[in-house]
């Protein structure tokens, strides 16, 4: 895997937005309570020692994220047991339980940024916010190279996180978007926006660490181009049979040349979380 191009020095980075008050469990995952809400303030401070059971186990697993130093690139995706991400009429809710999204939050309050293709926002009009536990909510950015996002979606109107949305040189962006977004365009080669290109114009903005959400193609494009430490891979009890496929690119014409990397793995409640590190 190759390493992303080097970042400029960062100019003052986005400001963040204090987490609102978590939902109901059914909606976006158990809340954080006891030991493990103790654990998880001393993560969100860059502490991970002199922490008691049951927090310990937080620290195992986010411990590694908060003590990296350094620009750091993720990518999370929740599929069934057969490869898929949503139904083929793109219905996706929900692949995964309510600990794998308590999972997806958390990784959320840790980074700077947490980056979607377009076509999730449209299917999905996700808010990318932090909701299940306490934390900051990142800078959303969404990649959308000829600036079809609609513009009653979420992350363009509801001021909830300082939002960059990500377009071609030369796409015709339809309206004045609202406050909280800012219009950044970008080259667009044969394949698209390339990830080396976007996390570079992050990192100008002093996001440097970055959670890819989704969807297939976004996390596919980002892990094929060599840029992620780490991906997050969470498989569910289920068989879809026919639907949106998750992580999908050019393999290799013998198993010798499959994608390999060191991994941990984690219950989320009926799911298995894999990550896969890629580089420290």
């Amino acid at each position: 895997m190759t390493d992303p191009v080097a970042a400029p020095v960062p100019e003052s980075p986005a400001p963040r937005v204090a987490g609102d008050a978590p939902p109901s469990p059914d909606d976006d995952g158990p809340a954080t309570t006891g030991a493990a809400a103790v654990a998880w303030e001393a993560l969100l401070a860059g502490r991970t020692r002199s922490v008691p059971q049951p927090g310990a186990e937080l620290v195992e697993r986010y411990g590694p994220l908060v003590a990296h130093r350094g620009p750091l690139v993720l990518a999370q995706l929740g599929q069934s047991l057969d490869g898929f991400i949503a139904s083929r009429t793109g219905h996706a809710e929900f692949v995964t339980g309510p600990e794998d999204r308590e999972h997806l939050h958390r990784l959320r309050a840790l980074v700077d940024a947490v980056v979607v293709g377009v076509g999730t926002v449209v299917a999905d009009d996700c808010r990318l916010t932090v909701r299940a536990v306490p934390g900051a909510h990142p800078a959303r950015v969404v990649l959308d190279p000829s600036a079809r996002a609609p513009l009653t979606s979420a992350v363009l109107t509801d001021g909830a996180a300082p939002t960059l949305w990500v377009v071609g040189a030369h796409a015709d962006v339809p309206a004045a978007p609202a406050s909280h977004v800012t219009v950044l365009r970008v080259p667009v080669g044969e394949d698209g926006l390339a990830p080396p290109v976007v996390l570079g114009a992050l990192a100008r903005r002093g996001l440097q660490r970055v959670l890819v959400e989704g969807g297939g193609r976004t996390v596919s494009r980002f892990l094929a181009a060599g840029t992620l430490h780490r991906l997050y891979l969470t498989t569910a009890p289920m068989l879809i049979g026919d639907g949106v496929p998750g992580i999908r690119f050019p393999g290799a014409d013998h198993l010798s040349g499959a994608l390999r990397a060191p991994v941990r793995r984690f219950v989320l409640g009926d799911d298995l979380c894999t990550e896969l590190t890629f580089r420290g």
